[in-house]
C-alpha cells in the first residue's frame, strides 16, 4: 500500500494534476511501449499487443487522477482567504479542517472554518444552520500584507489528511480516484501478453464534468473502453438495505448503470462470466445518481462499447474515504484477466 499512500497524499485538484503525472511516470516508464501527455493533460500509457496478434483492437482503460478541492478566489486585507470549490462537497464535512495552499513559493498550511457565531455566544437557531461554502474562510495566522505576498488568487487548496490502515481497511483523502490510478499502474506493471493494444488513460478534470476522458477517447479512438472508478460503499447508518450500492470487502463492482451511463450489456456479461470462471468475488453496481467517465468514453465519436469496474468506497467525497484491499486485489485480477484474454 506504499504506492497508494503516495497517491492519496499527493495534491492534484482538477486542472492541477501534474504531481500525479510525475508519480505515474516514475512507476510505469519502464513497463510500457509509449507514454505521452495530450493537450488537456491526460497521461496515456500504451502497451502494444504481441506481433503474433494481427490487427489487434484498441482498448482504452480510464482512471481519472484529479481530486475534489478548492481554488483561492479572494484575499481580504486581514489575510483571510475565501475559496471556490472544484467538485462536490458536503459542507458538513468541512468544519475545522487543516488545509494546504499550494503557492508558487511552496506549500502553506492553513485552517478552514465557517465564518459563524462561536458556540458560546450563538443562539439555538445559529447552531442549527448548515453554512454554505461561501461562508468558509482559511486562516494562515499571518497579517494580510504577508499573506498577499505569498498567496495569489487561483492557487490550489487541498484538504490535509494522512493515509493509514484502520483495521482491515485503508483510509485517506481522494481514494476517489487514486485507488484506480493505483489499479491502472499495477495493471501496466503486471500484464505480459495483452490481446489488445492497451491505452491506459490517466485522465484529468473528471470531478468537474467528465472532461478529460472525452478528449482522451476522441484522440485514442478505441474499439473498446473500460472506466475504473469508485462507487458508494455500504453506509452503516441512515441508508436502507435496498438503497445500499455496494459493500466493502465483498468484491469488485461490475457496473450496470449510473446516473450518466448504461453500460454495454455484453461487457457486463463478459465480466460476470470471467469473474465466475476465475473465482473472483464481484458485486453488481447500480448507482442511481452521479456520473463517471464511462459516459464520456461511450459517447465518443460514433460510440464505443464500454463497461466499468468500480471499487466500493465508504465516506466518499470526504478526507476519510475507505476502501478494502481485497476489493482492489480482485479488481486487478479481473482487469488483467480480461486484457490478457
Amino acid at each position: 500500500m506504499k504506492l497508494l499512500k503516495k497517491l492519496s497524499e499527493a495534491a492534484g485538484v482538477s486542472g492541477n494534476e501534474e504531481n500525479i503525472r510525475k508519480i505515474i511516470k516514475a512507476e510505469v516508464k519502464d513497463h510500457v511501449d509509449q507514454l505521452y501527455e495530450d493537450a488537456m493533460g491526460n497521461y496515456i500509457a500504451v502497451i502494444k499487443a504481441p506481433k503474433s496478434i494481427k490487427n489487434p483492437k484498441k482498448i482504452m482503460i480510464d482512471a481519472h487522477m484529479d481530486e475534489i478541492g478548492f481554488y483561492v478566489n479572494h484575499i481580504d486585507d486581514r489575510g483571510f482567504l475565501r475559496i471556490i470549490n472544484v467538485g462536490g462537497f458536503d459542507t458538513r464535512n468541512l468544519f475545522a479542517r487543516e488545509v494546504i495552499i499550494h503557492t508558487k513559493k511552496g506549500e502553506v498550511n492553513g485552517l478552514l472554518n465557517p465564518g459563524i457565531v462561536p458556540l458560546h455566544i450563538s443562539s439555538p437557531e445559529d447552531g442549527r444552520k448548515v453554512p454554505e461554502l461561501s461562508e468558509f474562510y482559511i486562516d494562515l495566522g499571518l497579517p494580510g500584507k504577508k499573506v498577499k505576498q505569498m498567496v495569489e488568487v487561483g492557487d490550489m487548496v487541498t484538504l490535509k489528511q494522512e493515509f493509514k490502515q484502520i483495521g482491515d481497511i485503508v483510509s485517506g483523502k481522494c481514494l476517489d480516484n487514486r485507488c484506480c490510478v493505483w489499479l491502472g499502474i499495477r495493471m501496466l506493471q503486471k500484464i505480459k501478453k495483452p490481446k489488445y493494444d492497451v491505452y491506459m488513460a490517466f485522465t484529468v478534470q473528471e470531478e468537474v464534468g467528465l472532461r478529460g476522458a472525452q478528449a482522451a477517447a476522441y484522440g485514442i479512438n478505441p474499439d473498446l473502453g473500460i472506466a475504473l472508478d469508485t462507487t458508494i460503499g455500504d453506509a452503516p447508518f441512515g441508508v436502507a438495505d435496498y438503497k445500499q450500492v455496494s459493500k466493502l470487502g465483498q468484491g469488485v463492482c461490475i457496473k450496470i448503470l449510473d446516473g450518466s451511463v448504461i453500460c454495454d450489456r455484453r461487457f457486463v456479461d463478459e465480466f460476470k462470466a470471467l469473474a465466475t470462471k476465475k473465482k473472483i468475488p464481484f458485486q453488481l453496481e447500480i448507482l442511481p445518481r452521479g456520473g463517471t467517465n464511462t459516459a464520456s468514453i461511450q459517447k465518443s465519436r460514433a460510440g464505443v462499447k464500454t463497461g466499468a469496474l468500480s471499487i466500493p468506497t465508504r465516506n466518499i467525497h470526504t478526507v476519510t474515504e475507505c476502501v478494502h484491499p481485497k476489493d482492489l486485489d480482485g479488481a486487478l485480477k479481473l482487469l488483467c484477466a480480461y486484457i490478457e484474454g
